[in-house]
């Protein structure tokens, strides 16, 4: 970046003007050009500081994430670093020093016109200069919020790279403090997503003024404000990177905030100027803003556009990091509104940003993470992180193939399947039905705990001992309660299920699980409406998870947008077969046969379901659930597929349902065709029989009389013993 003269902000919609190695007016800084470095003078050996370190998590495995090759120190160095004048006040009274007057250029140091105070706003190192007997400073990378940085070799170990830190003006009583501070807190971290400290230097300048550094670690990489900037088109504009590849940048350095969180300390300016990529790591830079938790109402640090609404008067807090994360993966992805040139914070709506619109789940995470009620944002960084991944989840699938299942902390594994039975029962492939739903969905897990939790992991699965257990403990705790809930609902028994629920309005105010167990209620209620807002509210809250989107699914089925969120589910967890019928069923009613098929095909042949998948694809290509005439093609793919299906272990009776199935629609096909039996003898046989009218009345009339005499009932019995008869062929006498 260039310090010696102004140059137009880069940033779209920001008018200001960069120097110094940053905006005036937005406060961030433009992407370095090889123009603006100069070559580290003199012979000199790096050692091991430019070895690539081993293989890193970044995309957790899911995707892929270009890595990031270190930067050469020679290319990063300044080559005339100076603060520009319209950032030069003075240390004490704060009055505008070191300007232009008369047209002379203003000086870069002195002493303060009003009150005297001495100014100087060069760096304070030089090239080939030692601090501490042993770090050889190169030059000046940059110019920062608190002083000038520097490029340094360690001569006494291993001649490893370093950076010096010091301040520009040791008369800033504010700089100072925050130069303490980072220097105390850096002292205390040790975490390998977070810069090091090595020691702290006293170096006296030309004049004698002993001046202090921190000594760090030197990150030779690529910032994701930099990583941005790249992507900057030629009307000023950024393409935001991929959303799963944004994800699993925030993903990896979250581990960092939450170990800072362990110790009480709020990192404060967590933003994409401050996260470096190198090869495939990142790490976090720039403490200078971190604080404790314990430090109450001190000075705020931070970034407009970034740092949450409620910091100047809370403090920093978990709650105002998680602030930051949301509003950096926001920036990462979106093109998000500014004002007056600094990033607003407002987050624009689907019908504004696309990606929003096409990404519904990291949607509703931003808006958690970002509520102006920091009581409504997650509670942690790992409850962040755990939903996040959860929608890297969904993501990932799209680049490449479907990640193993994962278990959720939140939910237990899906109690049943539900919308899988492949016969043509009384709702058969197409029906649901409310109870049959309700008792499939997962269930929010326990706290384990609480005592109850004992009777659900090593007790009877009987629901009524179950219940009489519950009822006979003495302490009635919250989450006994939601248990006694739960076993009412597997017992039918939902009036009383409603009744405890009502109980806990006040004792669990805002908790989610509530809200779930009424949304199931109202489900086998019929009382979709009422299902429909609670099961929303809980993937608000949980926008990662799996269950919210089922159960959205299943109530607004068969609306097309139920697809979706079968597809979603699908995608991130191919043990819920229940998501990939629904996503048939929603693609055959879209009249996406091909895609319909294609999904049940895809259910894992290990899978106690892929036989009732196979007899699911059969029926779709013979137009159930469906419209429109079925062709040739469909009769032969169907047939084929019922002669390889393996139903050696299935009730008799569905094969021969699907054999009548095959050739009735066989029939109609022919009749429809207007073919007879004496056109029809070029038709390759279906099923083994010859592909004539009075060959497949035969086989019909033969598959109906089979299946009556396993008819359990006399009314089946009867019935199709005339579905045979009003088949079988015409004969004369």
């Amino acid at each position: 970046m260039t310090s010696t003269s102004s140059q137009r902000c880069a940033e779209w919609g920001c008018s200001g003007t960069v120097v110094a190695g940053y905006c005036d007016t937005c406060g961030t800084a433009p992407r370095r050009v090889a123009s603006d470095a100069a070559a580290v003078r003199g012979p000199r050996t790096v050692g091991t500081s430019l070895t690539h370190p081993s293989r890193g998590r970044l995309g957790a495995g899911l995707v892929a994430v270009p890595p990031r090759a270190r930067i050469d120190p020679a290319m990063a160095l300044l080559r005339n670093p100076q603060v520009a004048e319209h950032q030069r006040f003075c240390s004490k009274c704060n009055s505008p020093v070191g300007r232009s007057k008369n047209g002379q250029a203003g000086l870069a140091h002195g002493f303060c016109a009003k009150c005297g105070t001495a100014f100087s706003f060069t760096p304070k190192l030089h090239g080939g200069e030692r601090v501490g007997g042993q770090y050889e400073v190169q030059g000046a990378l940059a110019y920062g919020g608190l002083g000038w940085i520097y490029l340094a070799v360690d001569r006494k170990v291993n001649d490893r790279l370093v950076v010096l830190k010091g301040l520009l003006d040791s008369g800033d009583a504010d700089a100072m403090a925050a130069a303490v501070r980072e220097k105390r807190f850096l002292a205390e971290v040790d975490h390998p997503d977070i810069v090091k400290i090595y020691s702290s230097e006293r170096h006296d300048d030309k004049d004698g003024n002993p001046m202090d550094y921190i000594v760090m670690e030197y990150v030779g990489g690529t910032s994701l404000k930099q990583i941005l900037d790249e992507r900057r088109t030629p009307d000023g504009r950024i393409e935001r990177l991929p959303v799963d590849q944004a994800i699993a940048y925030v993903l990896e350095i979250l581990p960092a905030l939450s170990y800072l969180h362990s110790r009480r300390l709020a990192y404060n300016d967590f933003k994409p100027d401050n996260v470096m990529q190198t090869d495939e790591h990142l790490k976090l830079i720039d403490l200078g803003a971190v604080v404790s938790f314990d430090d109450g109402n001190g000075d705020i640090w931070g970034t407009t556009g970034y740092r949450a609404p409620e910091i100047e008067t809370s403090g920093s807090t978990v709650a105002t990091d998680v602030y930051t994360v949301g509003r950096t993966l926001a920036v990462l992805v979106a093109d998000l509104p500014r004002e007056n040139g600094r990033l607003s914070a407002q987050l624009p709506g689907p019908d504004v940003e696309p990606v929003f619109a096409e990404h519904d789940s990291l949607y509703r995470f931003l808006l958690r993470a970002t509520a102006a009620d920091p009581r409504r944002r997650f509670a942690s960084i790992d409850e962040l992180a755990d939903q996040l991944m959860g929608i890297l989840r969904e993501e990932a699938p799209v680049q490449k193939r479907r990640p193993p299942p994962s278990p959720s902390s939140n939910f237990s594994v899906q109690l049943a399947q539900y919308g899988t039975d492949a016969s043509s029962g009384r709702r058969g492939f197409w029906g649901l039905d409310p109870r049959e739903l309700m008792n499939a969905l997962p269930m929010p897990v326990l706290d384990p705990a609480d005592p109850a939790a004992s009777l659900v992991v090593g007790g009877t699965g009987d629901p009524q001992q179950l219940l009489f257990a519950l009822l006979e403990m003495p302490q009635q705790t919250a989450e006994l309660r939601l248990l006694l809930v739960r076993t009412h609902l597997q017992l039918g028994q939902l009036a009383d299920a409603s009744q405890i629920l009502s109980t806990l309005e006040i004792d669990m105010v805002g908790d989610w699980r509530r809200t779930w167990y009424r949304g199931l209620v109202a489900l086998a209620l019929g009382q979709t409406s009422i299902a429909l807002v609670a099961f929303e509210s809980v993937y608000a809250h949980l926008p990662g998870e799996v269950a919210p989107r089922l159960a959205l699914a299943a109530v607004i089925e068969p609306e097309a947008s139920a697809g979706r969120y079968y597809e979603q589910v699908w995608r991130m967890d191919d043990s819920v077969v229940s998501a990939a019928f629904g996503l048939a069923r929603q693609r055959q009613r879209d009249a996406d046969q091909h895609g319909a098929v294609a999904v049940l095909d895809d259910i894992p042949s290990g899978s106690r379901y892929h036989l009732r998948a196979g007899m699911a694809a059969i029926r779709i290509l013979l137009g159930e659930g469906g419209s429109g005439q079925v062709r040739e093609e469909q009769l032969r793919e169907a047939a084929r597929r019922l002669e390889t299906l393996d139903l050696e272990d299935a009730p008799r009776g569905h094969r021969l349902e699907l054999e009548q199935l095959v050739l009735s629609k066989a029939l109609m096909w022919l009749l429809d065709t207007h073919q007879n039996s004496h056109s029809d003898a070029n038709l390759a046989p279906l099923l083994g029989s010859p592909m004539t009218e009075r060959c497949l009345r035969l086989r019909l009339e033969a598959c109906y009389r089979t299946r009556a005499r396993l008819a359990p009932t006399t009314l089946e019995r009867h019935a199709l013993v005339n579905m045979a008869n009003a088949v079988r062929p015409r004969t004369w006498f």
